[in-house]
């Protein structure tokens, strides 16, 4: 068995991509006291509240994607009747950011699901799951999907596992650096080595 290393330029970031389905409803897992969480559907978002959800549940991920984008190009998104944006409440506080993607015919992507840092541990991204899963399969689809990479947090490939999601394909995502155009902190996600 052969293997090959090639090296990522300096400037860029490089990925493994899984990506995941579920092709029937699981059983739901068991979750922590949802006591004062709630989930707000958030209608036709307003794009700088959007993007500053955004960034404070990704910049440790280095999400940067909705970001780079124009605001047509986000509002044609967010804002398409197809797509259905949530922000998870813990009491007054913001703690986590869910998007349903239903535009492709019979299927629900799940685009972006994530917690605010503080609640990371906190039993709240199982409380999300569930309603995640429970709002895809309102619908009428036959496959509910998602995709994380290896800059993302540790345990979240085996989070989507247990939540009933299966592996079917694996991708290289090479990208520039957005440390590096200060368009994140410097600091941000310090398990991704930076390179200039």
């Amino acid at each position: 068995m052969s293997s090959q290393l090639l090296d990522v330029p300096a400037g860029k970031i490089a990925a493994v991509v899984t990506s995941l389905e579920m092709l029937e409803r699981p059983a739901p897992r068991p979750e922590r006291s949802a006591r004062g969480l709630t989930l707000q559907h958030i209608a036709n978002p307003d794009l700088a509240w959007f993007r500053g959800l955004f960034r404070r549940v990704g910049e440790n991920w280095l999400w940067f994607s909705r970001l780079v984008m124009s605001d047509a190009e986000l509002a044609a998104i967010v804002h398409d009747p197809r797509v259905e944006v949530y922000v998870l409440k813990a009491g007054a506080d913001e703690a986590g950011l869910l998007e349903l993607d239903f535009r492709a015919a019979d299927e629900c992507e799940l685009s972006f699901f994530g917690l605010a840092p503080a609640f990371v541990g906190t039993g709240a991204g199982r409380w999300l799951m569930n309603r995640a899963i429970e709002r895809a399969w309102a619908r009428p689809i036959r496959r509910f999907w998602v995709h994380t990479c290896t800059v993302d947090h540790q345990a979240a490939l085996a989070f989507y596992v247990r939540s009933g999601f299966r592996p079917f394909r694996q991708q290289i995502e090479l990208a520039d650096d957005p440390r590096l155009s200060g368009l994140l902190r410097r600091s941000a996600a310090p398990h991704v080595p930076l390179i200039d």
